[in-house]
């Protein structure tokens, strides 16, 4: 079998799917990359067992064949090459000849017939939406999912569907996310649990653009395609924990700040936390926030004052500042609405303004104050 494709149409295709590919696998065939050839076309497959990508690429080849060829060696050469066409030749022992301007290089192939078989797509149901929504949609929830394995249904991204919007949630326990979308109509409800790793690829495969995108799942897998691009994982096989209640329904105290510095402030305070909890003390009295951290074990202190618009009573309420930092990340506007109650009750961050078709909530759970 022989093709002839471009040195770096195919390094850009490889690269955007050899993230599949983990560095300690079970089988050592996981570590290769499955080439399906047919006239013209080349497909390329990586797999973990759990999440599998697809890309396809033009070619020219006058016969169809397989091989599987080690992903590492064949990523790390490609790098090296300048852009130009390059000549495959297979042997019937899956010897891989690679010819280029000046150079041959020469590396065993394994039996394509050894490798993993992509689960099918069998009574599925499907919905579409723009790529950009979905993309928009993993950025502002995937931070807060849980890396516990013991409770595996927080360790994924939760999606809710109703004839009338599409949600995503995700927690850790400490933190909650809901990221609602009014302008999807799904076929049915429903609901499923993607896992954190093929949404990360997802993330950096698909454009955050208008391109409208076929989301395909069943009781075990999800499908999504986009152009040459093909994805398909395991779905998490655990009830999510039923976050309606953990929000809180009456927090009458408002508090607004502008983000950035907020952001900034937390940041710069945070550095004189505590390690372990990272907490800052927000007193807020007024019309001026005062943000307040230190680590008693090596007297470290930071304070900052900033102003805010505020409405409700005097309040002193501590935070692990990373997470209000990740939190801020995902809000887009300018300024910022906490919605507060008491120092033991949930905090709600919202955006104070944004898409009218999405809705995007946030809620952290206070530290205790050291008195």
């Amino acid at each position: 079998m022989k093709f002839i494709v471009s040195s770096s149409a195919l390094l850009k295709q490889l690269q955007q799917i050899s993230g599949v590919i983990n560095s300690n696998t079970v089988l050592p065939i996981l570590e290769d990359f499955l080439f399906e050839v047919e006239t013209n076309k080349l497909s390329v497959v990586a797999t973990d067992l759990e999440t599998v990508m697809r890309v396809q690429i033009e070619i020219e080849a006058k016969e169809s064949g397989k091989v599987c060829i080690p992903a590492k060696i064949l990523i790390d050469s490609l790098k090296n090459i300048a852009d130009q066409p390059l000549t495959f030749n297979i042997d019937k022992n899956f010897a891989v000849e690679i010819t280029s301007d000046n150079g041959k290089y020469k590396v065993m192939g394994e039996n394509p017939d050894n490798f993993p078989k992509e689960p099918s797509a069998d009574d599925t149901t499907s919905f579409t939406l723009e790529s950009g929504q979905l993309v928009t949609a993993i950025n502002k929830t995937l931070f807060a999912v849980s890396n516990d394995d013991l409770r595996p249904a927080m360790t994924g991204v939760y999606f809710e569907l109703d004839k009338n919007y599409l949600q995503f949630v995700a927690t850790d326990a400490h933190r909650l996310v809901r990221y609602k979308l009014t302008n999807v109509n799904c076929p049915q409800n429903d609901s499923f649990i993607v896992p954190r790793k093929p949404l990360n690829l997802l993330k950096t495969a698909l454009p955050d653009n208008a391109d409208e995108i076929t989301v395909n799942y069943n009781s075990n897998h999800l499908f999504v395609k986009h152009g040459n691009t093909q994805m398909s994982c395991r779905l998490i096989d655990a009830r999510f924990p039923d976050y309606k209640v953990v929000i809180p329904t009456d927090n009458p105290y408002k508090l607004v700040v502008t983000k950035s510095d907020f952001q900034g402030a937390l940041r710069r305070v945070s550095v004189f936390s505590n390690k372990s909890t990272n907490q800052v003390v927000l007193n807020i009295h007024g019309s001026e926030l005062q943000l307040a951290a230190q680590d008693v074990d090596f007297s470290f202190e930071g304070n900052e004052r900033m102003k805010c618009q505020y409405d409700g009573e005097d309040l002193a309420i501590a935070f692990n500042a990373k997470f209000l930092i990740e939190m801020l990340n995902a809000a887009e506007s300018d300024e910022v609405k906490v919605e507060l109650s008491t120092p033991t009750k949930a905090g709600i961050i919202k955006q104070t303004e944004g898409d009218e078709n999405e809705e995007l909530l946030m809620l952290v759970m206070p530290l205790m104050l050291n008195q």
